[in-house]
């Protein structure tokens, strides 16, 4: 006869997978909004619009940060350190959280 264990879980562990979800989102956000500008999109699509409305903001400070001759380059550089930005501080806040 098989014996079942049930393990219960805490409340941190399921905060912690929330708060790394949210940070993969916004990291997503990013590197989608990345690759509309490196694929040439059509800037004046609703789609392109929309995800330019949750990039900017979700960017914070990194626009600017970096100004090189090459947009493309530039783009990657400011918009993929967001993306970085949020994995980092989300994973950090979900350990946090999970302690």
């Amino acid at each position: 006869m098989t014996t079942r264990r049930w393990a219960v879980s805490s409340g941190r562990g399921t905060a912690a997978r929330i708060i790394t979800g949210i940070g993969a989102a916004f990291a997503l956000i990013e590197v989608v909004y990345i690759l509309l500008i490196l694929f040439g999109a059509n800037q004046a699509n609703d789609f392109f619009r929309f995800v330019k409305s949750l990039a900017e903001p979700l960017a914070l400070f990194f626009p600017g940060l970096f100004n090189l001759a090459n947009n493309n380059l530039e783009t990657i550089l400011n918009y993929g350190l967001a993306a970085v930005f949020w994995i980092v501080v989300s994973g950090f806040v979900a350990r946090l959280v999970s302690r």
